[in-house]
């Protein structure tokens, strides 16, 4: 249903740095790069990051969550790793989701511009 998705950012270099890390560690990278706008997917382009000077502000209780899908469990936890130590910040360390189902495995972190991304493997 959905082709694809942007978000806008204060710091395109340094949205650069941290999406090449997470997104890499789950087998994506950045295909298109241009003045302001970079574009990640795998043969695709499909999620987007625009520099602009009026991001939507960073809300908890907003709902905004952005899930990756991750070929193996330990994308999921390469993904995490990489956010941490790109300036991400924790918001649920990988494991199994019971609630969510028997094989749900994720990790979920809080992006350098507050915007909530999760990373899972169904297997």
């Amino acid at each position: 249903m959905i082709n694809h998705i942007s978000i806008g950012v204060r710091d395109i270099v340094g949205a650069k740095r941290f999406y090449d890390a997470v997104l890499g560690a789950i087998g994506y990278s950045c295909l298109s790069e241009g003045e302001g706008a970079l574009g990640y997917g795998g043969q695709d382009a499909v999620f987007w990051v625009y520099a602009t000077e009026h991001p939507v502000p960073a809300d908890d209780r907003s709902g905004l969550h952005i899930c990756f899908d991750a070929p193996t469990r330990a994308g999921v936890d390469g993904f995490h790793a990489a956010a941490l130590a790109a300036g991400g910040r924790d918001n649920g360390a990988p494991g199994v989701r019971v609630d969510y189902g028997p094989d749900y495995y994720a990790a979920f972190v809080v992006d350098p511009d507050g915007y909530r991304i999760e990373a899972y493997c169904g297997v």
